[in-house]
């Protein structure tokens, strides 16, 4: 299998952070060791030496032109996102659009994207601290200010600076399944799937837990036993606490709600079965704490947009029809 092909924008005053994080995650991904998944290269409009917002200087060798012979196209968060996007930029992000290439903007990337009207009528986010500023200028883009990342078609934007992490590593998990992108995330050592808003980076910082509380232990207690009732009044006595203290200090660690966070790792550990085993799509419902298969299937649309046969058919590559 050939390694996709992306292409990573540098510029001048380029977040050093945004610009590796491509590299580090695409580039962690492998179905086996010594088997890449993607092959990263970099792109500026002028190349030469591209300063970074660490005082770093870097040189970029590539032009624009190699958005034309790239798979996937990365806009790292945009220095100031007042400053429009070159028409060179821009017209080269639309050709590659029209192309149907799978366009990227991390962060304040999102604001080129913008820039060249690529997600007029769209779902999209960016960094909270430019929310304002994004729905101003783009009236015709659905703001999404919640989403750490959201998919509309070819195009995905994500939000601020850890997001890039959580964004890349859907982009593994799209293209080549749980598997490759858990293994991917552990040898980052950060949460596979890391599922709800940004409200946790916004306002409040998230505040220390006492030791008492194995709040940790019991979210990894239920990662492994998804069949059983997870449900607040369960969860919430293990960790001894109320009711509403465990709600808030859930929502502040983890940016969701345990319903949602529950039905996000239970839809995790589908995704695995579906790719490791033949077992029935009834079996896995049951398995993973759905219940039923047509639980399953609701939650797969929601989360993933794909129904369990589908997604088996398309990453269950071992498995081969019985004699």
């Amino acid at each position: 299998m050939q390694p996709i092909r992306v292409a990573v924008l540098a510029f001048d005053r380029v977040s050093l952070f945004h610009l590796s994080v491509p590299g580090v995650v695409l580039g962690t991904a492998q179905a086996a060791p010594g088997e890449p998944r993607y092959e990263i290269n970099y792109c500026a409009e002028r190349p030469g030496t591209v300063s970074s917002d660490q005082g770093i200087g870097l040189s970029v060798n590539a032009g624009l032109e190699l958005m034309e012979t790239s798979d996937v196209i990365i806009i790292p968060a945009w220095g100031d996102q007042s400053a429009v996007a070159s028409a060179p930029l821009m017209k080269a992000l639309q050709r590659a659009d029209a192309q149907g290439k799978l366009l990227v903007g991390l962060c304040l990337g999102a604001f080129v994207l913008a820039d060249a009207g690529l997600l007029d009528g769209k779902e999209a986010t960016t960094h909270w601290a430019a929310r304002s500023e994004f729905a101003r200028r783009f009236p015709k883009v659905r703001y999404r200010p919640e989403d750490l990342y959201v998919i509309a078609g070819n195009i995905v934007t994500s939000a601020g600076t850890v997001a890039a992490i959580d964004c890349c590593l859907h982009l593994v998990r799209q293209r080549f399944g749980a598997e490759v992108a858990n293994r991917t995330a552990k040898m980052l050592v950060t949460p596979p799937h890391r599922q709800g808003g940004q409200a946790q980076y916004v306002e409040h910082p998230v505040p220390q837990l006492s030791s008492e509380t194995h709040f940790s232990d019991v979210l990894a207690w239920a990662r492994t036993n998804l069949a059983d009732d997870l449900s607040l009044d369960v969860l919430a006595s293990m960790a001894k606490m109320s009711r509403r203290t465990f709600t808030r200090r859930f929502k502040e660690s983890t940016g969701t709600t345990v319903s949602k966070w529950v039905s996000a790792e239970r839809v995790a550990r589908a995704q695995a079965l579906l790719e490791t085993t033949e077992l029935p799509i009834e079996c896995i419902a049951g398995q993973v704490g759905f219940g039923t298969s047509v639980s399953l299937r609701q939650q797969f649309g929601a989360q993933l947009g794909t129904s369990p046969t589908d997604y088996r058919k398309n990453f269950c590559l071992e498995i081969r029809p019985k004699s």
